[in-house]
This record gives structure tokens, sequence and C-alpha cells, in this order.
């Protein structure tokens, strides 16, 4: 169930006014969803089934498809993105496209007790079920728009954006907005679509991608689009046609 101290203070970062109900706070009002679908599997996550088979079975196996037998498991990413992420007691994390709160739950255990953990997403679905999961007074949940956070800026020690940007109609403009909520010396990691190097390979990637509206990224070009946003430490790791990318905002901006 939802604490109010912690929706207070999620609600002290936010740069525009929400409405509270069902759990969480909710920036989006009556729209479906924040900006326009860009295929079948964004569309599935704003069903009612889909977050009851979530986290046990369609994340799984959908991770799988892009990770390949090689790849870590659920398990094996909350514990990847947590390290990367260097989170600490006291910090604020946003866990960017949440669905049930997996991560975020993790996240709030990581940063407590006087931390923060954010779960956005842009479906109702998708919240009522991370609220109903969720008794942690570390974690709070926000229906926002996931491309453009209506957070303040500098407001957060970390952002995770797992398996979703590959699905956005505009990423670079969400890496635009990651890099502005960020501290400086903040950290994000992403685990996104990663078309391979092989052209034989690539044809069939790109056509997945298209087929399920998600988008196929090339290998080097996220890290490249941290680095010109001014992050450093950038680390890459590659499982079947996903990536693991992760940065530090740089102290001078």
């Amino acid at each position: 169930m939802p604490h109010h101290r912690t929706q207070e203070r999620l609600a002290g970062l936010l740069a525009e006014p929400a409405t509270t109900g069902d759990g969480f706070l909710d920036t989006l009002g009556d729209a479906a969803q924040a900006g326009p679908p860009t295929g079948l599997t964004q569309r599935l996550m704003r069903t009612t089934l889909l977050p009851q088979v979530y986290e046990r079975y369609w994340r799984p196996v959908l991770g799988r498809m892009l990770k390949g037998p090689g790849g870590p498991s659920m398990t094996g990413e909350v514990e990847l993105a947590t390290e990367r992420l260097a989170l600490r007691p006291g910090q604020v994390v946003l866990d960017v496209a949440c669905g049930t709160g997996r991560f975020t739950r993790a996240f709030g255990e990581a940063v407590g007790p006087d931390g923060l953990a954010i779960g956005l997403d842009g479906a109702r679905s998708m919240l009522s079920r991370a609220v109903s999961e969720t008794s942690s007074p570390t974690v709070a949940y926000l229906r926002a728009d996931a491309v453009e956070p209506p957070l303040l800026s500098s407001t957060v020690d970390a952002i995770c954006c797992f398996a979703a940007l590959h699905m956005f109609a505009e990423p670079e403009r969400a890496l635009d907005s990651f890099a502005r909520i960020l501290r400086p010396g903040g950290r994000i990691v992403l685990l996104t679509s990663a078309r391979r190097d092989w052209q034989p390979a690539r044809i069939v990637d790109t056509a997945g991608g298209i087929a399920s509206g998600q988008r196929m990224f090339d290998r080097g070009e996220i890290s490249a689009s941290l680095r010109a946003r001014g992050f450093d430490e950038v680390r890459e790791k590659y499982f079947g046609v996903a990536q693991v990318v992760s940065g530090r905002r740089s102290d001078v901006q």
C-alpha cells in the first residue's frame, strides 16, 4: 500500500501537478498513454491481462529472446542494474518504464531507509499491480511520460531504464531528459536492443524490430549518445541482440 509521506516527497520533486489515486501519482490524467503507440508490444503493456503475467512469464521470456541463452536472468538483471548504479542509502533513484515494480522494489531496499525509489510507467494497469506488490516505505509510483519525465532538473542520483528505450517513439529525447534529471555525478543504466554487425543477422534483427514495433539500435550507438550528453565511465555489455549500457553524468556541465 502507498505511504503518503513518500508520495509527498515524490510530489516535491515534480515540475508539474499530479493527481493522487489508486496508490500512485498521475500526471497524464485521462490520456490512455503519453505519446503515440509504437507497435504491438507497447499496446499490450496497457492491457489488464499482461500485468498479471508480466514478472513471472512475459518479461523473462521476452528478455530471453533478446538476450539469448548467455544473458542474465531477471534476478541477474536486477543485480546488474543495482551494481552499475552504485546505489547507496539515502539516494533518489528513478526506474523508468517500471512495469510491475520488480526493479523499483529492489532499488527501494538499496537506498532505504532514507532514500526514495520512484517507479515510473504510463500504464495504469501496470502501476496498480506494482502498488499491490509493494509495501516498502521508500518506494513511490508515478504515472507519467517516460520520454520526458516531469521531474525537476538535477533531482535524482540514478536512473534505470530496462527493456524500454527501443519502444519509445523518441529515444534521443528520452536520453536528453534523463541527462537533465540526473544530478552531476549521477549514474544511468540502460538495457535495450543491439542489432548485430553481421549483415545477414542485421536484416533479420531489423525485420523483427519492425514487426514488433521495437527500434533496433546499432552496437555502440547508445554509448555514443551518452558520451555526447556529457557522460563518462561509459560501459557496454552485449547479450544476443541486447545491450546493457551504463555511464556517469559528468560533474562539470
